[in-house]
Order: C-alpha cells, then structure tokens, then sequence
C-alpha cells in the first residue's frame, strides 16, 4: 500500500495536477487524492501544498521527493528496459543447451550466421545428453529429441528425428549388412552409454507398433561422437540420428541398412519456458532456427 501511495505522490509531482496524475495512472482522481492523504498520514507530515489551481511541494514534499524520486527512476527505468528486450532488436545474453550430435552437427554451425544477424547478442552454447530444467539452470532456449513429457515446457517441432543404422563401406564389405533386427546378433554393434547408466535402446518400426531391442554391443562410449568414429574405423554397427551421420552418408564413408525400419515417431524439438512476454532475442533464435532447421538439405 506505501509503495502505491508513493507512486501516486510523485505521479502527481512530476504531472503537477492530480487530474493529469490519475489520467497518466489510470485511475480516478478521488483514488490519486486518498493515496496521497494516506501517505501524509504515514510520514506524518504535509507534503502537497493544494490550491484551486495549482499544486507544489512544502518542504517537507520537496525532501520527500529528493528521497524518493531516484529509486522510482530506477524502476522506471527498468520496466523500460524489459519492454525493449521484448520489443527492441534482439541483444543481451542467451544460454542455449543441445544434446551433443544435434548441438554439435546442427546447431552450432547455425550460430555463427544467426549472430551475424544479430551481432549485440551473446550465445552460450551447453551441451549434453540430460534433460536441462531450463528454470533451474537458467537456459533461454533448449533442443531436445525424442518424446517430450514435461507440460511446463512450451516446445515447437522443428523436424522428425531419423535414426538409421550406419556402418562403414569397409565393415559391410568384410561382414555384410543385416536385413532384418535379428540378424543384429550376429553383427558387432556401438552403442551409447546413456547419462542415466543406461545402454541406449534401438528402435525399429514393427507391423503394428514400435519396439526397442539393446544389442550386444562390441563398443560402448557415452559420446556420440565416439560412437560416430567408430562406425567410421569399421568397428561395428550404429544407430544414431540421421543428422550425426548425414555428411559422412553424402562422402560415402557410411551406408545405411535397416531404413525400412526406421522409426518415424521420435522427433527434434526447439523448447522454451513461456509463450507471453517473450524477449525479442528468444523470438528471433526460435524463429530463425525453425526456418533454417525446416530447409530442404
């Protein structure tokens, strides 16, 4: 209530009327003079000198004001510099987390010309297999893949996540590739050792649902990116998304097996915490994303 009666006091101040004062805060003028009389009250001391025509500080007022305007200012201030994040160009800080095939294969390229775009911004970019809470460590925007479970989160599809089956033109030569999942046991396989301790499943798309199988794996690292050079030294069979493997696919340094049996249920997401009152960095990152994330290639 102190603060209400202080803002309406120096409303009054700065417009030199009350009517102006309540036309500014959006209230009555009777609301602005009561709040005004309260905080008389409370000082114990007349701040306002009222005439039929005007209005002015006693001394007392004056002191008041002194005191009081820049901490008013501050907020003012403040509240103004809220309003430009949201509406102004995109600037100030981003915390950006990725899991590690996406950050690195997808997203981190896309920084460099997205802050070019947009060069007062600063980007953080963290990456890792966990779920981030986004309030808790204080991510801006995050990607994820796979199935979303948390209804606080606010996420929009950016593309199907492929997961393909990869092995070197050298390992299908000297072992061939199977043609169906259960030829996996008689193929040496890499998996991933997940945050959580566990092995990574493999999907596959069934006759009528989906369902996952662990293979006996020859390798296990908890880096994709091991994962990957391993497929790539001819160890073995991988699964991994589509978008790990894809420039190693176009060179023709992997093949793929088993795409009859990809799953198509999984899919990336770009995610963040709110749809209201966004800043315009978020706004601007989500939407360029979506756009270059969605081109063809």
């Amino acid at each position: 209530m102190s603060f209400t009666h202080v803002v309406s006091f120096i409303s009054v101040v700065r417009e030199g009327s009350f009517a102006r004062a309540a036309d500014r805060l959006g209230v009555g003028r009777s609301a602005v003079s009561r709040s005004v009389r309260k905080l008389e009250d409370h000082v114990g001391a007349r701040l306002l000198r009222r005439t039929t025509r005007s209005v002015s500080l006693t001394a007392e007022g004056q002191t008041f004001y002194d005191a009081c305007w820049p901490g008013v200012e501050r907020i003012v201030l403040a509240i103004e510099e809220m309003q430009d994040l949201r509406e102004g160009p995109p600037r100030g800080q981003m915390r950006i987390a990725a899991p590690q095939s996406f950050g690195r294969q997808v997203v981190a390229p896309l920084l460099v010309e997205f802050q070019a775009l947009f060069p007062e911004l600063s980007l953080e970019l963290l990456l890792g297999e966990g779920a981030v809470d986004l309030a808790a460590d204080r991510i801006d925007v995050a990607f994820r893949d796979g199935d979303l479970e948390d209804a606080r989160i606010h996420a929009r599809l950016l593309a199907p996540m492929q997961l393909r089956v990869h092995a070197s033109g050298d390992y299908a030569s000297r072992h061939g590739l199977p043609a169906s999942v259960d030829e996996l046991a008689r193929h040496a396989c890499i998996n991933l050792r997940l945050p959580n301790g566990r092995l990574q499943e493999w999907h596959f798309k069934g006759r009528e649902q989906m369902h996952a199988v662990t293979p006996n794996a020859r390798l296990v690292f908890n880096d994709t990116s091991l994962v990957l050079q391993a497929a790539l030294d001819g160890m073995g069979l991988a699964q991994l998304p589509a978008c790990v493997g894809r420039n190693a696919v176009a060179a023709g340094k992997l093949v793929v097996c088993l795409d009859q049996l990809a799953p198509d249920n999984r899919s990336h997401y770009i995610c963040y915490l709110s749809r209201r009152q966004q800043p315009a960095r978020i706004r601007a990152f989500v939407d360029f994303m979506t756009r270059r994330i969605r081109e063809p290639g």
